[in-house]
């Protein structure tokens, strides 16, 4: 280029970046975007855009006053952009609370038969629905998951932490096992196990981790405190210790850091496996220590329990999610059942489990926005971790520290952050699950406290991602509160029959979500998935309500597997909803036996309840048959040979 005057000089290269705009050259629309200029301080030049088409007359100066104007103007766009999107996803969320909240409340009936003894309403159309729309969209995801050909490359550096507490010692050597047997080179993975306890008791898990690991050169160390435990005022000058003191001897010097936290860190960044051993302080304590100790070592994190047993290909198989877009900022695996034969409790965990990731989850991940990457099994970015670690540990609601629902809120706070989360079912692991009904309703109550917790925390973030998620939230936000409603309604102000047929709906509605499963897993046993509403209805709704009441009450919230469950708080409002239920069946049988029986409304009625109580008694006894006579029986011949293949 030469300059404007014609000279042959060569001019000083500088280069500016305006914005895009259309520009209409002889006919034809040009889009101008990124530009390169040579200008001579002093002179213009000019840059022809098209043979015959005209000059843009650029002084100097008056680009980067554009520019600089440009810069000022797309943060506000960026917030204008983000605010609107922000209303228009509450208000989305509006619409679809009115229409869930109408749809109950109205009790539009799309269809009645004659004296209205059998009706289909609008409500019932809707969550029929959503299970249909939920189930297709699951099988996208997982047609689209299995057709994935991209291979790990095998380049980034996997923390692999493990959190521990008062484990069963058969369950821990599994999972030490499995993690030695993963198919991912050992120069790349870096083993951290964190034991919450410090005591003799604790010591077996220790010595477990160094037989395991023994050919590993094993780093083993017992922390006396943990990183927030940990007071000046601890430091009591004495032999060892006076040369920290001070050059001038001052006793009033104190030491400010835990001289043993700079060990524990030089351990976990220097060696391969490392077991750390540290004063109580629940598991977000122990999952934050490993995360805090790795720092930025590392490019992904994966998170384990010490009762899950992983398959060889699971964390190639998470890593190969994360590799294969810089948007996705954590991803989660497929849990299984390790005691599903143990009782009825655990098998229908199993069940449910397979529910929740094959369907709930396989369909959030679909739209990119999984909303719990569970604490077996977890992979995530380190770097963006790094950036929440704080925030996610001090959490607090209320008022109060939360110290459970670690893994979900560990969830959120990649969401907020506006990363995709997602999940797939080729990255597979097993974990033990509560055998007994006490210990299984403990659980239900910590994550139900959970749930609601980062329900609320949740939406504050929805407009970062897809509308599924704000839809999601809110059926699945308001459903145990109409279920409720539903079911003392009945029981205390219908009929008979009106209680047979809900009973009988849900249980059909099971049965056609199970049949589904069945397809979509390609085994017969997921048939026994329709007898988890019994479950549900009799267990888990009221402990729902004593979750959301005592929410903001904190602890581990489990005991140790070798331990009894001594909590036996959570059977009181199991108590009180089966008196409520019990009492209104009571009263409508008393009121229904005031009727008048010989009009042809009741005569049409009593014959469906007939039907409708020999149906329903009929199925529940052919199911709990084929349940204690086929699966029973299988399960237990094959208990002592069961193995995992790692």
């Amino acid at each position: 280029m030469k300059r404007v005057d014609g000279s042959d000089q060569l001019l000083e290269k500088r280069v500016w970046t305006i914005m895009t705009y259309p520009c209409k050259l002889n006919g034809l629309v040009k889009i101008v975007g990124r530009v390169v200029l040579m200008e001579t301080l002093g002179c213009h030049v000019n840059v022809q855009l098209s043979p015959g088409g005209c000059l843009a007359h650029l002084m100097p100066g008056e680009l980067d006053n554009r520019q600089r104007k440009t810069m000022e103007l797309k943060p506000l766009l960026k917030k204008l952009g983000s605010i609107t999107r922000a209303i228009l996803t509450f208000l989305f969320a509006l619409l679809v609370l009115g229409v869930m909240v109408w749809a109950y409340v109205a009790g539009f009936q799309i269809a009645t038969s004659m004296y209205g003894i059998i009706s289909f309403g609008f409500y019932g159309l809707l969550l029929s629905l959503h299970v249909l729309v939920q189930s297709f969209f699951a099988f996208l995801e997982r047609r689209r998951m299995n057709a994935r050909k991209k291979t790990c490359t095998f380049t980034k550096t996997i923390g692999f932490t493990i959190s521990a507490y008062q484990e069963d010692p058969t369950y821990l050597r599994e999972c030490l096992n499995s993690i030695r047997a993963l198919k991912y080179p050992p120069e790349l993975l870096h083993i951290i196990m964190v034991i919450d306890g410090n005591s003799d008791d604790d010591l077996y898990m220790m010595e477990m981790f160094r037989e395991v690991f023994m050919d590993q050169d094993p780093g083993c160390y017992v922390w006396k405190n943990n990183y927030h435990s940990w007071s000046p005022m601890q430091a009591q000058p004495d032999e060892k210790n006076a040369t920290a003191i001070g050059p001038e001897g001052d006793a009033d010097h104190v030491i400010e850091e835990d001289p043993q936290r700079k060990e524990v860190e030089h351990l976990i960044r220097s060696k391969r496996c490392v077991c750390i051993m540290q004063k109580w302080g629940g598991k977000r304590e122990v999952m934050y220590t490993a995360f805090k100790a790795l720092g930025s070592s590392v490019d992904y994190i994966q998170v384990c329990d010490s009762d899950t047993k992983l398959d060889s290909m699971a964390t190639v198989e998470l890593c190969k999610v994360l590799e294969s877009n810089q948007k996705y900022g954590a991803v989660g695996g497929d849990v299984m059942i390790l005691n599903m034969e143990e009782s009825y409790i655990s098998f229908m965990s199993s069940l449910r489990y397979w529910m929740a990731f094959n369907i709930e989850r396989s369909c959030q991940s679909f739209f990119n926005c999984v909303s719990c990457i569970s604490g077996p099994l977890g992979l995530y970015r380190n770097d963006i971790l790094q950036q929440f670690l704080e925030s996610w540990y001090n959490q607090k609601f209320l008022g109060t520290h939360c110290t459970f629902g670690d893994d979900r809120h560990l969830t959120n706070r990649m969401l907020s952050m506006g990363y995709a989360t997602k999940y797939t079912a080729r990255s597979k692991c097993y974990t033990e699950t509560p055998a007994q009904f006490l210990r299984w309703l403990n659980q239900q109550t910590r994550w139900t406290k959970s749930y609601f917790r980062e329900w609320l925390y949740n939406a504050m973030w929805w407009h970062k991602h897809h509308l599924w998620m704000t839809y999601e939230s809110i059926v699945s936000g308001i459903f145990p509160f109409f279920v409720t409603a539903t079911i003392i309604n009945l029981f205390w102000t219908g009929t008979l029959w009106d209680i047979l047929w809900v009973l009988c709906c849900i249980q059909l509605i099971g049965l056609v979500k199970a049949a589904y499963a069945c397809i979509l897993r390609g085994s017969i046993v997921m048939v026994f998935m329709s007898l988890y509403s019994a479950l549900y209805m009799t267990s888990l709704l009221p402990a729902k309500y004593f979750a959301i009441i005592t929410m903001n009450k904190s602890s581990w919230g489990t005991s140790g597997r070798r331990k009894m469950v001594g909590n036996y708080i959570p059977l009181l409002p199991l108590s009180v909803w089966a008196a409520i239920l019990l009492g209104g069946l009571g009263y409508t049988i008393y009121r229904e036996s005031q009727q008048d029986w010989l009009t042809p409304a009741r005569i049409m009625e009593t014959r469906f309840i007939v039907f409708g109580l020999v149906g329903y008694i009929s199925y529940w006894l052919v199911m709990v048959f084929l349940y204690w006579a086929w699966f029973r029986k299988l399960c237990r011949k094959r208990s002592h040979q069961y193995t995992l293949s790692v």
